[in-house]
């Protein structure tokens, strides 16, 4: 008897089970970025609405703000704080365009938000003399120790599009003759910058580390920088809202609760509340603790998985806020399949890697962010994953 031969059925890929547990709240985008937890608008009851911000109410409320950043930060007694428009990009091209000129200036950038600061100084800003100091691809950093601390030196402490960041300011002279300019939007609030006196100029916005709205941008002045403003006039000719100085004094106004601009109250009410909440949680070592135990989690899903990596190559340079992944899936429709998955499901809103970054994931695990909703989130991304490479 002759039995006929069988071809063994091809076997399905194995899919793992879907996970039946979601972040309590799926919102983990680099920006702006989640609130605190707990947030409802009833947080924001006594705010001044419907009142001028120059009235003692309205200039009471922005200069509270100014002086709890000051107070949560510790930063020393001889800088300033003020509230300028635009965001953290009004911030840092205000400095630029009121500060840059005397020196040449070292222009260090790794990501899309550096790099913007180096075409402003190459294509904007007259005739600086630009000294390019960069990477060939996402995920590194540039040597900064080859900066010359006779130049104003312009960089960015976290790299929000690549998961990039300074590690340390180590590579700062104490006795520096230029300026340094940090663009810390990313990184104040959740990471060690100190010690301040490193850093002459230093820029943020409230829509990072402490899930504040968009719009407004903080500016922090060492007086080596007041020193530049009130000594340095500027060639190009400066629009209002990048002015600080009159007659050749710093506007102290600004740094005591004035503005260029109307501010929104609103927004200015919401940004207290997120410095009170940071005083509940233990100040910015609560803060830097709390985003540093999120970073962990995912840290711990990459090591396990061995299709998932960091697009940053050092781990001493890894960001805790804005992190970056990689994924072994075969093109950039893939990636982007995974997270319409995640967003469909309502497990993850906006984690896909910004527009000019390598095809991956941008997971935000800022101090605004819960270890127990990352802790579900990757348990999605494992599913989601398998399910698209199931599906190729």
């Amino acid at each position: 008897l002759t039995l006929p031969i069988c071809t063994p059925a091809r076997p399905h890929p194995r899919t793992m089970q879907k996970p039946t547990v979601k972040p309590a709240n799926p919102a983990f985008g680099s920006g702006p970025c989640p609130k605190r937890p707990g947030w409802s608008l009833e947080s924001l009851a006594n705010g001044a609405f419907g009142r001028s911000h120059r009235s003692a109410l309205g200039k009471g409320k922005l200069k509270l703000s100014l002086e709890m950043t000051k107070e949560i930060l510790g930063l020393p007694a001889n800088y300033r704080v003020a509230i300028v428009p635009a965001s953290d990009t009004g911030a840092v091209e205000m400095v630029m365009w009121s500060m840059l000129g005397p020196r040449p200036v070292d222009i260090c950038h790794w990501e899309t938000f550096g790099g913007e600061w180096f075409t402003d100084a190459t294509k904007q800003l007259g005739n600086l003399e630009v000294h390019n100091h960069t990477v060939p691809r996402y995920g590194l950093l540039p040597d900064l120790t080859k900066t010359n601390p006779k130049h104003d030196i312009v960089f960015t402490m976290n790299g929000t599009t690549s998961g990039v960041r300074v590690p340390n300011l180590d590579w700062i002279p104490d006795d520096r003759e230029g300026l340094t300019i940090c663009d810390a939007t990313s990184a104040i609030f959740a990471m060690d910058m100190l010690p301040w006196d490193k850093l002459d100029v230093i820029t943020f916005s409230w829509q990072k580390v402490l899930g504040g709205e968009g719009a407004h941008g903080m500016l922090i002045l060492g007086p080596r920088a007041v020193e530049r403003l009130e000594s340095y006039t500027p060639e190009v000719p400066l629009p209002k809202i990048f002015r600080m100085t009159k007659d050749g004094k710093l506007i102290e106004g600004l740094f005591e609760g004035e503005t260029i601009n109307t501010p929104s109250m609103l927004c200015v009410e919401d940004y207290i509340d997120a410095l009170k909440w940071t005083k509940s949680i233990g100040g910015l070592d609560g803060l830097v603790k709390k985003s540093l135990e999120n970073f962990a989690v995912i840290e711990k899903f990459v090591n396990a998985h061995e299709w998932a990596h960091f697009l940053c190559e050092d781990p001493a340079c890894r960001s805790n806020t804005s992190v970056c992944l990689v994924l072994d899936l075969p093109d950039a429709a893939a990636v982007t399949k995974l997270t319409k998955l995640l967003d469909a499901e309502g497990v993850a809103y906006d984690i896909g890697s910004y527009r000019t970054a390598p095809p991956g994931l941008r997971i935000w695990c800022g101090s605004t962010i819960e270890a127990s909703d990352l802790s579900a989130l990757v348990e999605w991304i494992a599913w989601g994953y398998e399910t698209v490479k199931a599906s190729l």
